[in-house]
């Protein structure tokens, strides 16, 4: 009998080692549950709208419980009278073993958004009224031979001209 007890403990030994049984069906099987991380959300000035990509939004400051995909998302902050920024978050995730946990980091946490103010138009300028040059003051008759037309209050001398 014991000498069952043992050929049946080294085959199961044998059997942890074969491709089915290995760390990966293990980690699957404990870790069937999402992993979710608290994201604090910041700007300056506070007050914005803070928006994920994958959903959560909030006022800032303020944080958002998610699940983050592979990868990364994005937040943007939209602020009255501030120009929208958009912040890039990475996600690493570090799978986990037998012996050690899965984990999940967010970089940069906490995210944080420094608002520009909107520039606003420059006013225009006031009309000046152009500066119109005085005109001197007129002594006498104005000169008859400035003008191509005739004086009318001259009376027109005759065309010269051939004579009877």
């Amino acid at each position: 009998m014991r000498r069952i007890v043992l050929v049946a403990a080294a085959g199961l030994s044998l059997v942890g080692c074969s491709s089915n049984f290995s760390s990966d069906y293990f980690k699957d099987y404990f870790n069937s549950a999402p992993t979710t991380v608290q994201l604090q959300l910041e700007s300056t000035p506070p007050g914005a709208e803070a928006k994920t990509s994958i959903g959560p939004s909030c006022k800032t400051p303020c944080s958002v419980t998610l699940t983050p995909p592979e990868g990364g998302f994005t937040v943007s902050y939209i602020l009255n009278k501030f120009q929208p920024a958009t912040v890039p978050v990475q996600v690493t995730h570090t799978p986990g073993d037998l012996l050690t946990a899965a984990t999940t980091k967010i970089d940069p946490n906490p995210v944080v958004a420094e608002l520009q103010p909107l520039t606003p138009p420059k006013p225009a300028k006031p009309m000046r009224p152009k500066r119109v040059a005085k005109k001197p003051k007129e002594t006498g008759a104005p000169a008859a031979a400035a003008s191509a037309f005739p004086d009318p209050a001259q009376p027109l001398a005759p065309a010269p001209g051939p004579t009877r």
